[in-house]
């Protein structure tokens, strides 16, 4: 390269940038644009919040991604940031805080994702937030003190969700909120108390909801009337009602005053005592008429030992059990108890209110434990048979009736068992002994072999033990010593020992003359 050319390139480094085009920074994420204090990562398919991000970022661009969840920490390194645009991603809940580390923030985008509820500490940290964008999302109710840390908001968006009930402290706390936009929801109605808090509100956008216009908006028919149409548009004065049909599609502001009214609720819970038993379910119906739907509430009392009663509060569909032990389910009022326990035992006051007045009644609920409840059933018999009407034997007896079935069978069969294997031994001792006697020995069997050796008096015990390889018992004799003299068979002599006499027990089927006999050596 010429000399000339290497001097072109070093002065096109060292210029800065042309207008349009970013500079190179150092750290960027990979795939997004940095320049000045931006860092654009829109449309990348992100799943989460790049790293890498330079820590003086002012105002960050995430639209457009696939991001879920705000992992802890992944903004913590931002404490300069000033815009955020997390809009048209897949957020479905925010974490207490996870906005803390960003004191300094004025513009929050969360558009277009999939919140489905705000937890009260979600904008923790943002006392500096000027805009909340929280539009196109699937929020249902807003909850009390859900915006409480946001003292400097004032434009809040919340057009185009399902916001069917917002809590009388919803909005506390914005004291400094000039616009409120809350179209396009499914809001039937909206408490004085709700919007008591916003002090400085100068634009409110209420258009397409359903509004139920009956008593409780009677005020805000009012309230417009006489100084809050300077906050709504010429297409926010009319608010359509839904129901009830007799006012439905006609403005709030035309339907006269006498025309919003409420049917007070009526309680009926039949009957007003029941007797359940342990381990059993039950469930017991409140009905609740009146206009508009009265909303239910079941309250267990408890009694305090100062003789004071307490009652715990669980609304039909709520959550929370009774007590612990019980759930209550929506629109029927429906009280249901699951494995009831001596805790159930006790009074209940089911509560209907709505706009009209509120209507209670109490409901006793006794548990029955008696002993025959808390006996186990029988098992069933093993097999058909006649039912056996036999008392009982007492727990301390050994009679074998008292045992158990089972234990009755086992026993049975190993009696039977022993008896049939004593008489198969039997059996095979009577045929061996038969087969002893009718075959016929081979040659030697029955003779007694006799050697003629004399190392001395043998005894009957050691005599069994001398045997050839076929079995035969083997003796030795001393001839010089005869116990018998010739002639008929002559008694033992008088000094022969026991020993002696007992050993010439085997010998007497010897094949020898018959007058003689000697005495045994071994």
């Amino acid at each position: 390269m010429a000399p000339g050319a290497h001097a072109l390139l070093l002065l096109l480094l060292l210029l800065p940038p042309l207008p349009g085009f970013p500079p190179r920074a150092a750290g960027c994420p990979a795939a997004c644009r940095c320049y000045s204090a931006t860092v654009e990562c829109g449309a990348l398919r992100l799943r989460a919040i790049p790293p890498g991000i330079p820590p003086g970022t002012q105002t960050l661009f995430l639209q457009d991604n696939s991001i879920a969840r705000l992992e802890p920490g992944a903004l913590a390194p931002l404490a300069a940031l000033r815009h955020l645009y997390l809009h048209n991603n897949s957020l479905r809940a925010l974490e207490a805080g996870a906005f803390r580390a960003q004191p300094r923030l004025l513009e929050l985008a969360l558009t277009g994702n999939r919140l489905r509820g705000l937890r009260s500490g979600a904008f923790a940290g943002l006392a500096q937030l000027r805009v909340l964008y929280l539009a196109n999302n699937q929020l249902a109710r807003l909850l009390d003190f859900t915006f409480l840390h946001l003292p400097r908001l004032q434009e809040l968006h919340l057009q185009e969700n399902s916001i069917e009930l917002l809590e009388d402290q919803a909005l506390a706390g914005l004291s400094s909120l000039a616009l409120l936009d809350l179209s396009r929801n499914q809001l039937g109605t909206i408490s004085r108390e709700t919007l008591r808090p916003l002090a400085s509100l100068q634009v409110l956008r209420l258009t397409e909801n359903p509004w139920r216009c009956d008593c409780a908006l009677h005020w805000l028919g009012a309230w417009i009337k006489e100084g809050g149409q300077r906050l709504l548009s010429s297409r926010d004065k009319k608010l359509v009602c839904a129901e009830p049909p007799r006012l439905a599609l006609q403005s709030l502001l035309e339907v006269s005053g006498s025309s919003l009214i409420c049917i007070p609720p009526s309680v009926h819970v039949e009957p007003l005592e029941i007797t359940a038993n342990l381990g059993e379910d039950l469930r017991v119906a409140c009905q609740a008429s009146g206009y508009p739907q009265p909303l239910v509430t079941w309250r267990k009392v408890s009694q305090l030992r100062e003789g004071r009663q307490q009652t715990q509060a669980h609304p039909a569909g709520g959550t929370p059990s009774l007590g612990g032990h019980g759930a209550s389910d929506t629109g029927s009022g429906m009280l249901f108890l699951t494995n009831i326990t001596l805790a159930h035992a006790g009074k209940y006051v089911c509560e209907a209110s709505n706009a009209g007045g509120a209507a209670r009644v109490p409901f006793q609920l006794l548990v029955n434990v008696s002993q025959q409840q808390r006996l186990p059933a029988p098992p069933p018999p093993l097999a058909a048979g006649p039912v056996s009407h036999e008392p009982l034997y007492e727990a301390g007896s050994m009679a074998f009736r008292a045992l158990g079935l089972a234990t009755q069978t086992g026993i049975a069969a190993g009696i039977a068992l022993l008896a049939l294997t004593a008489l198969l031994l039997a059996t095979m001792i009577c045929r061996k002994r038969r087969k002893r006697k009718k075959a016929a020995g081979p040659p030697g069997e029955g003779v007694l072999f006799v050697n003629d050796y004399s190392d001395g008096p043998c005894t009957f015990a050691q005599l069994e033990e001398l045997r050839d390889e076929r079995g035969h018992e083997m003796f030795v004799i001393d001839r010089s010593k005869p116990l018998f003299t010739e002639g008929p068979a002559a008694e033992a002599p008088a000094d022969r020992t026991p020993a002696e006499g007992a050993a010439l027990g085997p010998a007497q089927g010897l094949l020898l003359p018959p007058p003689v006999a000697y005495e045994i050596h071994c």
